[in-house]
């Protein structure tokens, strides 16, 4: 149910002093919600914020409880606590201090705070490096100087169970039951674990307990999940819910899919967490929420705009007078208070209207030919429109069918050159509208993928491509290790033979061929990577890359070795991919930038690593036209804003060498954020064929993706399936605004055919780059 909006005086709260200081600099004098928030211009002044806060609270609370959170959302806020502590007494520690706010006469002291683990997963090795103790005992306990003999942690090979056993006994699958807390065990295995779930149960209230007898937590800092969990409390659970050992749902999962090593193991673990009335047990307790980014900004609306409810856990902090949300622009952006704002500021443009008019019909669900002067005049934003009558819908509906147009426009004697962050990108982005261009033979097309992607790959995964080489090994099905100078040059050539020879039997259904087809091309990068020189060799290392696999945890940083080796799986299937459609290996780039290495807190491009190979192959393709994926302020993977930086520098050192002003960028999305229709420009039918066609490349091509091991919290099956998915969305959309007969009873047979429409940003390269510097600003803004 939505609260009614009141304007809330900024006044009529208590601020801090640093808290003062941002909200002068956001200009929102006023909100709407019962939670107040603050917004700051981007990622790291987030983090600072919540680091000159947090400084606040531990002056007046030096030996306070704490409960601060794991992942990569509070990366600055790690970052800032250390550098303004090292710092405190030098030239710039102290201008930070003044010049945001921070009024502490004396450094604060961080040794004597109780420092309580928010959650974990269960069960999971605390020796884990993706364990949430690991976490919080490197970058918190050490790295903050906390006293361990002062902390309440959650390690998981320290919680008793049944008969003294280790969890690894009690749950060797790692499964656990929840079911045998109310059901009769049926075994005596069974009744182990039941045991050892009531013992999980007993130690959970006694962690509440202590937490209890402490006061409460006093200063809470937690992140939001897509569904709006703050620690593990998920959607649905109880505002008075306390410590437990609990199930999580799937958006939940999806997200810690990465963490676990695939859905696979993430589905199947339960996690401790606090409840949320652990969280506010303690009425004097400090409780934010961090969110930054684009990909927030619907679930922070519908936590701070919806009363308290269990559908909304964030919801609970409105019951604490020092409850807050901090905020990025992005992840404040569809809040009532932000939207209005938008429209507010700057001048009135068409972009604006065509923004206004598609949300109305959204909004009233009406078809754009049904609106009345009276809907628009009725609309808080419609109303804004200058010279407002019913022709602005006529405008707006014209410039929507330009765009359609502009889509279906035929593109002639240009090179293109499509990139992508990982593999996958840009299939799942613009495929249909590559495939009208690639099929007219005097256009140039090439591709390149600019990370390595080996964080999509799964240890078993490979595991079971290994074995199968080592089974076409023995029966003699991998002839090309017996040619003399195989392990000298041989295994370089033929590229494109291993690429025919699986299409071929994708089209003759023979799967064990496709898969002989892989282990050939698997075979070739062992021998590239561990310079194998001989068929004893290549069995050795076969052998001895299953060893370290089996041995690994789930969830584990690969060695270099196997990170490129799970890279270069991924380069084939991108490569099956184009060969689709005629493009040979040579014409598909792996650049395989060094900033991606897997770590929780990624490095940011570098001049000679990451922007010049970029350069380098702008200059030797010289393309008319450059596709990128442009998603807003920390939308998608972090991977895609760090591509696009180094692709915007590398065109800002070549346009000072010479004139490109002639070249297209084109920006798509994907499975990761989308455009509104009024951000696009260029708008293109995608139909039934060309859907079949992206689902039967993926499920074929992105073999390692096909099981959907990482996939998005918006679904549970393959990107390929998501993609299509918000192609219907997009084009229900914009039917509602032109009307459903204007596309079934169109002359043109390409938009009766349309049953999704898939959205592309064109700019010049002035535009692009301005855009890219908007976002870099967004993003780093202040340089640690």
């Amino acid at each position: 149910m939505m609260r009614e909006h009141i304007q809330i005086n900024r006044k009529a709260v208590s601020y801090t002093p640093a808290e003062e200081h941002f909200i002068q600099k956001s200009g929102i004098e006023k909100i709407s919600t019962d939670i107040p928030y603050i917004v700051v211009d981007n990622f790291p002044k987030l983090g600072l914020i919540t680091s000159l806060r947090f400084l606040e609270w531990v002056s007046e609370n030096p030996e306070g409880l704490i409960s601060l959170p794991t992942g990569k959302t509070p990366e600055f806020f790690i970052k800032w606590t250390d550098y303004l502590l090292q710092n405190w007494d030098n030239a710039s520690g102290r201008k930070i201090r003044n010049d945001f706010g921070l009024k502490l006469k004396t450094k604060p002291v961080l040794s004597g705070l109780q420092f309580i683990q928010i959650d974990e997963f269960y069960p999971i090795s605390s020796k884990q490096h993706n364990s949430f103790y690991d976490y919080v005992s490197n970058f918190y306990l050490k790295g903050f100087g906390l006293d361990r003999s002062k902390a309440l942690l959650i390690n998981s090979d320290e919680i008793l169970l049944s008969g003294n056993r280790h969890f690894s006994e009690v749950f060797p699958d790692g499964r656990i039951d929840l079911s045998l807390r109310y059901r009769e065990a049926r075994s005596l295995m069974e009744e182990i674990q039941q045991r050892s779930i009531f013992m999980i149960d007993d130690w959970c209230s006694d962690y509440e307990q202590m937490i209890r007898d402490k006061g409460g937590i006093g200063f809470f800092l937690g992140g939001i999940g897509p569904d709006g969990h703050i620690a593990f409390n998920v959607r649905g659970s109880d505002e008075f819910s306390t410590t437990r050992l609990t199930a999580t749902n799937f958006e939940t999962q999806a997200v810690a899919a990465g963490d676990l090593g695939g859905i696979e193991i993430s589905a199947n673990r339960l996690v401790i967490t606090i409840g949320l009335e652990t969280i506010t047990c303690n009425p004097d307790t400090v409780a934010i929420i961090i969110a930054a980014g684009e990909a927030k900004a619907n679930i922070v609306q519908q936590s701070l705009e919806n009363q308290v409810s269990n559908l909304y856990p964030a919801s609970v902090l409105c019951k604490l007078r020092h409850g807050r949300f901090y905020l990025t622009q992005g992840a404040a952006s569809k809040l009532s208070d932000m939207v209005a704002r938008y429209f507010q500021s700057g001048e009135w443009t068409h972009e604006k209207s065509e923004h206004a008019i598609v949300d109305v019909c959204k909004t009233l669900d009406k078809f754009g030919h049904k609106l009345t002067l009276e809907d628009l005049q009725g609309d808080p934003i419609c109303n804004r429109i200058p010279g407002l009558d019913e022709g602005v819908v006529t405008k707006v509906t014209d410039s929507i069918i330009e765009k359609i147009y502009r889509g279906l426009r035929q593109e002639e004697n240009q090179v293109f050159l499509h990139t992508g962050p990982h593999h996958d990108d840009i299939m799942l982005g613009i495929l249909p509208f590559i495939t009208k261009h690639i099929s007219t033979p005097a256009n140039t097309f090439r591709f390149a993928v600019l990370t390595s992607g080996f964080t999509a790959v799964t240890n078993s995964y490979v595991i079971d491509l290994l074995e199968d080489t080592k089974h076409f090994m023995d029966i003699g099905k991998v002839q090309m290790i017996n040619y003399p100078d195989f392990f000298d040059v041989g295994y370089r050539l033929k590229n494109d033979k291993d690429i025919y020879h699986y299409l071929n039997n994708v089209a003759s259904g023979n799967r064990e061929e496709c898969r002989r087809g892989l282990c050939h091309r698997l075979v070739r990068a062992l021998v590239h990577i561990y310079q194998v020189k001989s068929i004893g060799h290549l069995r050795d290392t076969l052998n001895e890359v299953i060893v370290v696999l089996k041995n690994s945890y789930d969830g584990e940083k690969n060695p270099p070795k196997i990170q490129k080796l799970k890279g270069m799986i991924r380069e084939f299937e991108e490569e099956l991919v184009w060969a689709h459609f005629g493009v040979q290996v040579k014409n598909v780039e792996h650049l395989r930038l060094g900033f991606y290495k897997g770590d929780i807190f990624t490095e940011q491009p570098e001049l000679d690593r990451d922007v010049e190979p970029v350069l380098k192959m702008l200059k030797q393709l010289r393309p008319d036209v450059l596709s990128l994926t442009f998603d807003p302020e920390g939308s998608g993977p972090d991977t895609h804003y760090k591509v696009l930086q180094a692709i915007a520098e590398a065109l800002r050192l070549w346009k000072k060498e010479e004139d490109i002003s002639s070249l297209r960028i084109w920006g798509y999305r994907n499975v990761w954020y989308r455009f509104h229709p009024s951000e696009a420009n260029i708008i293109f039918p995608v139909s039934l064929n060309a859907m079949a066609e992206m689902n039967d490349a993926f499920t074929n091509c992105y073999v390692s993706q096909v099981d959907a091991s990482f996939p998005s919290y918006e679904l549970n099956g393959k990107f390929s399936e998501l993609a299509q998915k918000i192609w219907v969305e997009q084009l229900k959309d914009v039917q509602l605004l032109l009307g459903k007969n204007y596309f079934y009873l169109h002359e043109d047979p390409r938009i009766r055919a349309a049953h999704g429409l898939l959205y592309v940003k064109e700019m010049t390269v002035g535009e692009f780059l301005s855009h890219a510097r908007q976002l870099k600003e967004s993003m780093e803004g202040m340089v640690l």
